[in-house]
């Protein structure tokens, strides 16, 4: 499952959403663009970058072995098999009794929570829901595997007419592959590129964007996860094996490095 563009290992599902199937990590859903493959079986589950409701963080526990989360979800589980995983809680409210759908427990990994924003999460966190897609429906946005590329930094946020304009900071693996009128995923979000400076990209997002998703919440200073073109990307390496590009430059890890893609 696309958790804020964030796929994740799960027992259970979540956007960031996998299920175990005889031991191998089968993915379910995606939950804000994020997602860490732990077996070759798991990446070869796309998404489309088209949100289908929203979920929420309902608890989060860390241990030192990693971290737990319990997802309230509705859309996403009709037709979600999770291997008895899943569990479906009734809840007393104001108005008498209510079925609640719950999604526990996900499992995050350290690796994830360091190179994700979802280590910023706390209980009551919206998130983007995603199940996988299907191969006889229509691709309503574009290819997304679920593996964040980067993180990004919203550095500014203007009302367009009846649209919303983000300028995003972005790392230069994510710069690399964005063209304008490209796609580019942002939280699990597949959006269209209007601009590209050096140092970021600009989109814009309609009010049902706004309304359905997260990034109607985003504010200067927020982070998001980011996935580049996946096309874009084997292009380049089947060019880079050519020889007919340079190889990509092995980044030098420093505190610079790690400051920009939000790790410290």
């Amino acid at each position: 499952m696309l958790y804020n563009g964030a796929m994740i290992h799960a027992i259970a599902t979540e956007n960031i959403v996998i299920g175990t199937l005889a031991g191998i990590g089968v993915i379910v859903l995606a939950c804000d663009g994020c997602f860490r493959r732990e077996t070759d079986y798991a990446g070869r589950v796309m998404f489309t970058g088209i949100v289908e409701e929203l979920g929420a963080i309902i608890s989060i526990d860390k241990t030192l072995a990693g971290t737990r989360m319990t997802i309230l979800a509705s859309a996403v589980m009709g037709d979600l098999k999770i291997w008895g995983q899943h569990q479906r809680q009734r809840r007393l409210s104001d108005r008498g009794e209510q079925e609640l759908n719950i999604i526990s427990p996900v499992e995050v990994s350290p690796e994830t929570l360091s190179v994700t924003t979802l280590g910023q999460f706390t209980a009551g966190a919206p998130l983007n829901l995603e199940r996988a897609m299907k191969l006889n429906e229509r691709l309503g946005g574009h290819l997304v595997a679920g593996h964040v590329d980067g993180v990004g930094t919203v550095r500014n946020r203007q009302q367009d007419g009846n649209a919303i304009l983000f300028t995003i900071e972005a790392p230069p693996e994510i710069l690399r592959h964005c063209i304008v009128k490209g796609s580019v995923t942002v939280d699990g979000i597949s959006l269209t590129i209007n601009q590209v400076t050096d140092r970021g990209f600009s989109v814009s997002i309609i009010p049902h964007t706004a309304k359905v998703t997260t990034l109607g919440l985003k504010q200067v200073g927020d982070q998001v996860n980011l996935e580049s073109d996946l096309v874009g990307k084997y292009v380049e390496r089947l060019l880079q094996e050519r020889g007919q590009i340079p190889a990509k430059p092995t980044p030098v890890i420093d505190k610079d490095y790690l400051q920009k893609r939000g790790l410290l």
